[in-house]
This record gives structure tokens, sequence and C-alpha cells, in this order.
């Protein structure tokens, strides 16, 4: 818990109901075995297939940004671990729905067995695909909210169409090996969007299928 404290002293976790879910979701839940003893470190870990499970503080930092709130759909793109689905269950509830994809086949699997430690699934409050981040899961749009945890040139206009009107999208953009941005965009019309800017990130890059 001292990592979690330290983000509430930073000023990184200000939301209760997102505090709270980190506080229960356990990071060492989602991690590789034989990085449990590092699950507390804020810092990212590899998670096999050249993927990461993504520092604390830009998980808390991209979740205060995205805001997410009981009753939500939202689509987790490049879900890794689990970690952030599960994060995201917590937070919407029984009520809410979280959908998550990642690329790999392996990964997908694993992320299921981490999220499925805390019953998600099983309440059918989280479901993960196996399937390409750039096209979305339009089965199952329009989405409240839209995070991805890796980074794309420049925004996927599938995403941006499944997204809700006055909808929400967090993702890493730019460059692989380059300084990349957090970019937050509201959605405020069917083609009318309004984008804030975040500098100074390094994410994995998103590949397309």
């Amino acid at each position: 818990m001292n990592l979690i404290n330290d983000l509430i002293e930073n000023r990184v976790l200000k939301s209760s109901r997102i505090i709270k879910a980190f506080q229960k979701i356990k990071r060492k839940d989602f991690v590789l075995s034989e990085n449990k003893n590092a699950a507390e470190i804020d810092a990212p870990l590899s998670i096999g297939h050249e993927q990461t499970i993504s520092q604390p503080t830009t998980v808390a930092f991209m979740l205060e940004l995205l805001q997410p709130e009981s009753g939500d759909k939202i689509l987790d793109v490049g879900s890794g671990s689990g970690w952030t689905v599960a994060l995201l269950a917590e937070i919407v509830g029984e009520q809410g729905a979280v959908y998550g994809i990642e690329r790999i086949k392996e990964l997908k699997q694993s992320a299921e067995s981490n999220v499925v430690k805390y019953n998600f699934i099983k309440k059918e409050i989280a479901r993960i695909f196996c399937a390409d981040g750039y096209k979305g899961l339009p089965k199952f749009a329009p989405f409240d909210k839209i995070i991805a945890a890796a980074a794309a040139e420049s925004v996927p206009n599938n995403l941006l169409k499944q997204l809700k009107i006055n909808g929400r999208l967090v993702m890493p953009i730019g460059k692989q090996h380059e300084s990349q941005d957090i970019i937050v965009i509201d959605k405020i019309g069917k083609n009318n969007f309004k984008e804030f800017r975040y500098h100074g990130f390094i994410f994995v890059p998103l590949v397309k299928n």
C-alpha cells in the first residue's frame, strides 16, 4: 500500500472511486511470477512478448484523465496483463461493462486468467477479445469511454467513431522510441472533438494486424 499512499500524497491519485479500485485490485496479481516482489515498484514491468504492465503512476494519471464512472461502458485497447481492465471493472460495477482488446493471443489468455481472480468475467462485467486495437469493437459500440495503453502515430478513426457523443478517449500518441503525448479527446458532436495533450511519455506501439 506504500505505493498507493505515495500516489495519493503526490496528487496523482485524486478521485475516491479510482483510489478504492487501486486499493482493491492488487498489481501483484497481474505481473509475472518472477516480478511479484517488484509489483510495488513504480516502474513498468515485462509481461513477456515485448510488452509491459505500465508504470502505476502512468495508469493512475490516465484513469484520472479518463474519469470512469459507475455504469460506464468502456473499451480498453491493449489490455496486456488485464490490470487496467480489472481496475475499470471495479469502478464501473455491475451496471457497467469493460471490453478489453489484446492482439497477442497468449497475453489475452493471461489477462483473462488474471481478471478471473476478481470474478469480473463470471459476473459479465468484463470481457477480453483477441483483436486488432485499431479496429476497436464495433459490435459493442458506442462506448462512454475508450482508453489505450499503446501508442499510435495518430488516433485511429474507428475508435473515434465508436465513442459516444459526450464520451472521452485517452491514449498515447507518437512515434516509437520518441517522446510521446497522452491525449484526451472529448467527442462533443458527431464530427466535433476537443483535444488536450500531456507531454513526455514512452509507450509500446499499438500494432496493426
